[in-house]
């Protein structure tokens, strides 16, 4: 499987929160083949695979949505008003090309700097950001409705390395790791019946992860995203953060221990390249929700180091992706941390 193509695509699907039918389409052209493919009511992808007569299920975990922006206006000279729709970051937004599950396009109205003091100079706060489609009202209303959602234009792209940038890489790249294991595991023998859930809304409410993880029901899970890497200005632990270093595995009062170190062990023992990310508390990720389903799942966390995260212009390292599925590759075929 080319990982990298893998990635393209996914990244180029569209799927905001809330709406992720055509980026659930994209991964299940790739997942049908090699595993048996599902939705539920709420938009879940599943894909099972392993040995599916074993009375041991792991759950894996990568949420499929990507953030975006919701109109809550149309005025009548032809401008759209919007609200975040996830973690959009607003100091990035000015002057940013958009674009609707339709295909219509807008750029984000900015005020330029020669019609400025100096005191507009601060991020426009979402309040006050509105998006133009190029056209009068009365037309703009035959394309675009209120309650539409727009994201950023995904042009996927190489830089140096294996290095890519796009929109959406948090976190396709995490479900192409699942995809890419799933091709991995097709026509192996394993104690485990594997379930991967790429799920729906993390990025607003974490929707998909709760009502998946309940209906799999599964004896461990190890939940996939993304997390932050090194660049100029970032201090403390994460300025350690490399990308094509490897996977992040979870250490987290959230996450259970004996996952956590088979894990790190396995990394060890395989020569599988990885990295620590230490975590006070809550991850911030669908692990949290996977954890307390039903009466507890026992969970693991692994994150792509991925810089400039919530933007436009994503990076992250295709090699990072591959030791993540090799990771839970190894993890699955020792018979997990719990055999015998």
């Amino acid at each position: 499987m080319d990982i990298k193509q893998l990635i393209f695509d996914l990244c180029s699907a569209y799927g905001v929160s809330g709406s992720e039918e055509t980026a659930a389409e994209t991964a299940a052209g790739y997942l049908k083949e090699i595993a048996e493919v599902s939705y539920d009511h709420n938009g879940n992808l599943y894909a099972v695979t392993g040995n599916l007569q074993s009375d041991k299920t792991i759950l894996l975990d990568a949420h499929l949505d990507r953030i975006g922006l919701i109109v809550t206006d149309i005025n009548d000279d032809g401008f759209a008003k919007v609200d975040k729709c996830g973690g959009i970051d607003v100091r990035v937004l000015q002057d940013t090309v958009l674009v609707s599950e339709d295909g219509l396009r807008g750029t984000v109205c900015c005020l330029p700097p020669h019609l400025t003091n100096g005191t507009e100079d601060k991020a426009t706060p979402i309040t006050k950001t509105w998006v133009d489609f190029g056209m009068p009202g009365s037309e703009l209303k035959k394309h675009l409705n209120i309650g539409d959602k727009l994201t950023f234009v995904s042009e996927p792209m190489d830089l140096i390395g294996d290095k890519i940038t796009s929109p959406a890489l948090d976190n396709r790249c995490g479900a192409a790791a699942l995809i890419y294991l799933a091709d991995m595991l097709k026509g192996k023998d394993c104690d485990y019946k594997v379930v991967i859930l790429l799920s729906v809304q993390e990025e607003t409410f974490g929707t998909g992860a709760v009502t998946g993880a309940y209906t799999v029901d599964a004896d461990e899970a190890i939940s996939v995203d993304v997390s932050f890497a090194n660049q100029p200005d970032i201090s403390g632990q994460y300025a350690s953060v490399e990308l094509n270093k490897g996977a992040m595995i979870g250490i987290s009062p959230v996450l259970n221990k004996a996952m956590t170190n088979k894990l790190i062990a396995l990394a060890k023992e395989k020569n599988i390249p990885y990295q620590l990310e230490p975590l006070s508390g809550s991850t911030g990720t669908n692990a949290d929700h996977i954890s307390v389903s039903k009466s507890g799942v026992k969970t693991a966390l692994i994150s792509i180091p991925e810089r400039y995260m919530h933007t436009q212009a994503e990076v992250i390292s295709l090699s990072d992706i591959k030791a993540t599925a090799g990771l839970i590759y190894e993890y699955i075929m020792c018979g997990g941390a719990f055999n015998g």
